[in-house]
């Protein structure tokens, strides 16, 4: 597990022994349980999400029903943006969908690790960006694509998460009722034919 974490970082900019061992040294890993939340509307997130194993979906309560607006899985950060960032109650729940592993981050220990190797806020800048833009895109799709363009979308983007998560999420995520989804899957599985 560890050596997913120090690859991930690689993958960024290459690193030295020195900052492999710090970032492998600095790693909390914890373990959840399908159905465990790791943060609730209102709360402020003090953490950060690496997931090593498992998936965590993000959802919104909307006059009582949940709406999916994310899921993380695998070799992606979680991170609340505006409530770890500007310490302000989140408007989202996460809870795992799977069991999960994770290396669990926070910023007392992120400004540990910068005095020691300075480029290390760069890097976690480049981490934040990219988090952003992946949530940007996530809600300029949901304003213009149809549900059946998400759905394909995620069918080719993340093929696994279909088989992982109960399909009243994925509809959920999608924007869709799960009649409408059954409906969609049935016209891509006719055009395959």
């Amino acid at each position: 597990m560890e050596n997913k974490f120090v690859s991930y970082f690689s993958s960024i900019s290459p690193l030295s022994p020195d900052e492999a061992q710090a970032i492998a040294g600095s790693m909390q890993t914890r373990s959840f349980k399908k159905g465990d939340f790791l943060l609730k509307e209102g709360q402020i997130s003090g953490s950060t999400y690496f997931i090593l194993e498992g998936c965590i979906r993000e959802y919104i309560l909307t006059d009582g029903e949940e709406k999916t607006t994310n899921f993380y899985t695998e070799e992606q950060w979680a991170i609340s943006l505006n409530s770890f960032d500007q310490q302000i109650p989140a408007k989202h729940n996460w809870i795992c969908a799977e069991d999960c592993e994770v290396v669990q981050g926070d910023e007392e220990q992120a400004q540990a690790i910068f005095k020691k190797f300075p480029r290390f806020e760069t890097l976690s800048r480049t981490i934040m960006e990219a988090a952003f833009a992946e949530q940007r895109e996530a809600l300029n799709s949901y304003y213009t694509d149809s549900p059946e363009e998400r759905y394909l979308k995620l069918l080719k983007s993340r093929p696994s998460l279909l088989q992982r998560i109960p399909q009243y999420q994925i509809a959920s995520y999608i924007g869709v009722k799960p009649e409408s989804l059954s409906r969609i899957r049935k016209r891509i599985a006719k055009g395959l034919d």
